[in-house]
């Protein structure tokens, strides 16, 4: 490149750029061109300075107007957000009296909790005991689950007494109100608990945030600032809230007078003095309000919530009461430590203290104390006299008393009775008087079956069969009532009388009395179930007696199925087996009756009845007029003679009349019975019976009528004659009757109806009965 600048090196340089531009900007490199430029540039260089502190100069002031606008328009809501937090800090919403009622229902709903938590102990323990109670009734116990199910019941009990002493102690509102200074202190904590807990690391994860993500913090600002800036235009109302609802309900939360100091001094001052809870006997009372505080006291003592014992009676034997409970169940009385314990604070007689449950009030019971022996001589009174033929077995019958003169009067017809009594527990005079209310009646009549004993053999020749200590026998009776039952139900349905036999005196009812029913060989049990099942419908009845109630001795656990129950003195599982594992709690203590001795009666013929038609279903003690063996004996003599409802008509149409009679027979053949065997009625004499039967019990029927139904049951024998006239038919029948009666050495004569048109031959009902009685 040419230099042909005069001052090259002080110019060096811009001699480049002037080269440069010489080259390229302008065709005329001269000097002046050059410094025209640069002014230019200068100028245009300073006017860009000029402007740009111009602009920064607006911006800053837009800059502050802005800035003083929001903090104008945040400033507030910074503030009420401020106040916010410090108010929901130091529970600013919470008066006083909101606090004192919280601190208040501390106390509350421990007391509550703990009442709840004892009462679903109770009811769990309950639970387990009656389950524990029903397997053992359905499969005994072994040593270690008698030892659990006597343990579950042993804390049920301490439950309930701690259950019935948490119940009597009242919710002391007054003893358990928070000071100012309690109320100050809960206040304190808490909003210390606020702060350290929840503004302490609020800040410090928000600051954490900032510091480790800035651009978080400034994407928060602007959230920020329009909160702010809401919360300016919308302030909060820092106020107290409402009482919560949880916190109005409850009496107990409510405000008291004075203070919890002065409310106590005000009680101990003021407030009545301690009840005096001391139990006394009863058996030293002589007003029924002592007889009535003195039971009150002593159930007290044991840990029952009684709301209150009424009407209290002076008893000849003693007393008895009504409790209701506030809580618990009057079952409790029942539990047997509970039970002994009451004996011993009244001091009554062993075993003298009865508590029948009110079915209709769950909550109530009735107490009746023994003092003396409850069945007197005046109270139960004599047997009553009963003629012979005089009643049905549908009628209602007077066997005995109750504790509360109330008459034991049910009706023996339609039951499948079961009585369950020790030995001396009056099994049998309970079944003898059954046996003989039914010898009085002309629709009924009795058999007699004891494996080892003679069972109601006291009433003699008023029983229509007798089958005792003989297992064939015993067997042979009652297959032949099991087909008797079928042969009933055939007529039954012929007859059209429904699902139901109809008793009466030619259709009477069988009432079959079973002695000592464990001792039956095990066909024998078998057909007698069987019967206790099929029986009912076809009125033949079975009236069991035995020693225990449970399946093993049974055969089956037909016992619980079996309509009617009567027990005496015997063991508490033959009453739970029989009657449900509730029974003794409800009342039914027949487990607590004693059997008689040689030397003492005891509680010989006392019972409790279950299903007796006519009499209600309650745990209360009855007395049976017992019968002994010389009045017995008086009258089945009395009404032997007097005659026995008689079964030939309704055999005859079951078909079974022989078989009946081969049954009687065999029953009569034992040596020792004091009776002759006699010969079967011949079967000529006791088709022509049954031909009888069969018209309907007519007084005489012609050799026409006769031959009628002979020929329809043995038409080979009785149909030869057809072909005959009437005349010469006729004779031929009547002559081969009298010849077939004469081989039989029956003594039966026709008769001649002269005052009758044509003057027929016949035969007479009362003839062939009169032919009859001498095979009876």
């Amino acid at each position: 490149m040419s230099t042909t600048h005069p001052n090259h090196s002080q110019m060096e340089p811009y001699e480049g750029e002037y080269v440069w531009a010489e080259i390229v900007d302008d065709e005329d490199p001269g000097p002046r061109r050059h410094h025209d430029h640069d002014r230019e540039q200068a100028q245009q260089h300073g006017n860009a300075a000029g402007g740009a502190a111009s602009t920064r100069r607006s911006i800053a002031r837009y800059a502050a107007v802005a800035a003083r606008y929001v903090a104008g328009q945040t400033g507030p809501g910074l503030r009420h957000g401020w106040a916010a937090t410090v108010h929901w800090t130091t529970l600013g919403s919470m008066s006083d009296e909101e606090i004192r009622r919280r601190l208040v229902k501390v106390h509350l709903d421990v007391y509550t909790a703990q009442r709840e938590d004892t009462t679903a102990d109770i009811k769990r323990l309950n639970k387990r005991a009656q389950k524990l109670a029903r397997e053992a009734v359905d499969f005994g116990l072994t040593p270690q689950e008698a030892a659990r199910l006597k343990n579950t019941h042993a804390e049920l009990k301490l439950k309930a007494r701690a259950g019935t002493a948490l119940g009597r102690i009242p919710f002391q509102t007054e003893l358990l109100q928070p000071t100012p200074d309690q109320v100050r202190r809960y206040r304190t904590v808490r909003s210390l608990g606020r702060f350290a807990g929840v503004i302490v690391p609020t800040s410090a994860a928000a600051l954490a945030l900032v510091l480790a993500a800035p651009a978080a913090g400034l994407v928060a600002l602007p959230v920020l600032a329009g909160a702010a800036w809401w919360l300016g235009h919308h302030p909060l109302a820092l106020t107290e809230r409402a009482l919560p609802a949880d916190l109005v309900g409850p009496p107990e939360l409510e405000p008291v007078a004075g203070s919890a100091q002065n409310s106590s001094d005000a009680t101990t001052e003021a407030g009545p003095e301690t009840e005096d809870l001391t139990s006394f006997p009863v058996r030293d009372v002589t007003t029924v309000d002592q007889a009535e505080e003195a039971l009150r006291r002593a159930i007290l003592h044991e840990g029952g919530d009684i709301e209150a014992v009424t009407d209290g009676t002076k008893e000849p034997w003693g007393w008895s009461a009504r409790v209701s409970f506030k809580t618990g169940s009057p079952d409790d009385l029942n539990e047997s430590q509970t039970y002994r314990n009451l004996i011993t604070l009244l001091k009554l007689r062993r075993n003298g203290l009865l508590i029948e449950s009110d079915p209709e009030h769950g909550d109530s019971c009735t107490v009746r104390m023994i003092l003396t022996d409850p069945f007197t001589p005046e109270l139960v009174g004599p047997v009553p006299y009963r003629a012979p033929l005089s009643a049905s077995i549908t009628d209602m019958f007077d066997f005995g008393v109750a504790m509360d003169a109330t008459p034991l009067t049910f009706s023996l017809a339609g039951l499948m009775l079961l009585m369950v009594a020790d030995s001396g527990g009056g099994k049998s005079g309970v079944m003898l008087a059954a046996a003989e209310a039914v010898t009085s009646t002309r629709d009924a009549v009795v058999l007699n079956l004891d494996p080892v004993g003679t069972g109601v053999g006291d009433l003699g020749p008023a029983i229509t069969l007798t089958a005792c200590m003989d297992d064939d026998l015993i067997i042979a009776v009652l297959e032949f009532l099991l087909a008797w039952c079928s042969a009933r139900a055939r007529q039954r349905a012929a007859y059209g009388w429904g699902n139901k036999w109809k008793v009466s005196p030619e259709h009477p009812a069988i009432c079959a009395f079973v002695d000592e029913w464990p001792q039956l060989s095990p066909t024998a049990k078998a057909l007698l179930i069987k019967l206790l099942l099929l029986g009912r419908k076809e009125a033949i009845w079975v009236y069991g007696g035995s020693q225990f109630g449970t399946k093993d001795y049974l055969g089956e656990a037909i016992g619980p199925k079996l309509a009617a129950k009567l027990l005496g003195a015997c063991r508490r599982v033959d009453v739970t087996e029989l009657l449900g594992a509730g029974a003794v709690a409800e009342g039914y203590r027949a487990d607590l009756l004693r059997a008689a001795t040689h030397t003492a009666r005891n509680d010989a013929g006392q019972i409790y009845g279950v299903g007796l038609p006519g009499m209600p279903n309650r745990p209360i003690r009855y007395q049976v007029r017992e019968i002994d063996a010389e009045q017995a004996a008086r009258l089945g003599a009395e009404r032997a003679a007097a005659g026995l409802p008689d079964l030939t008509h309704t055999l005859t149409e079951a078909g079974l009349l022989d078989a009946w009679n081969e049954l009687r027979d065999a029953c009569n053949a034992p040596a020792g019975t004091g009776t002759e065997t006699r010969p079967e009625a011949p079967g000529i004499l006791r088709t022509l019976r049954e031909v009888f039967v069969r018209e309907g019990e007519s007084e005489h029927l012609t050799i026409g009528q006769i031959h009628d139904h002979l020929r329809k049951d043995d038409p080979g024998r009785w149909g030869q004659w057809d072909d005959r006239e009437d005349r010469i038919r006729l004779g031929m029948v009547a002559r081969t009757l009298q010849k077939e009666l004469a081989d039989a050495d029956v003594e039966l004569e026709s008769t001649r109806l002269s005052d009758v048109k044509g003057k027929p031959t016949v035969y007479l009902l009362e003839d062939i009965e009169a032919a009859l009685t001498a095979f009876d």
